[in-house]
């Protein structure tokens, strides 16, 4: 049985990678990716058109986790995730709820404040 904080800790990893596909490799087929300030991504389609939302205008991507806890196939996480975006840097404080089946994320949520993303990267 893989081990759901690992599954976490290596998603985050990909994210800093920047690789989209690995990222995308790490949901279920039917995974949910909610930025909870706005519409949930639902099914892998949904979820690569965000990411490449997100990924496209960072030159560099950093999740740096604050703390990590699991609770059998649920993993939280308290992060700070920081996107480089042309001459902007947004530093976001992130509250995470991953449900890990399979070895597969199958549905994350976070939580922020959208105005202090909008804020950072507009200027």
């Amino acid at each position: 049985m893989t081990d759901p904080v690992q599954v976490v800790r290596d998603f985050c990893a990909a994210w800093e990678a920047r690789d989209q596909q690995r990222i995308l490799d790490a949901f279920t087929d039917d995974g949910v990716y909610h930025n909870m300030p706005m519409q949930p991504a639902a099914g892998k389609d949904a979820i690569k058109a965000l990411l490449g939302m997100i990924l496209a205008p960072a030159s560099s991507v950093r999740f740096e986790i604050k703390h990590i806890a699991a609770a059998g196939n649920v993993v939280l996480t308290e992060r700070v995730d920081t996107f480089r975006m042309g001459e902007r840097t947004v530093t976001l404080p992130v509250m995470g709820a991953f449900e890990v089946r399979d070895g597969k994320i199958a549905a994350w949520r976070d939580y922020f404040d959208l105005a202090t993303w909008t804020k950072q990267a507009s200027g």
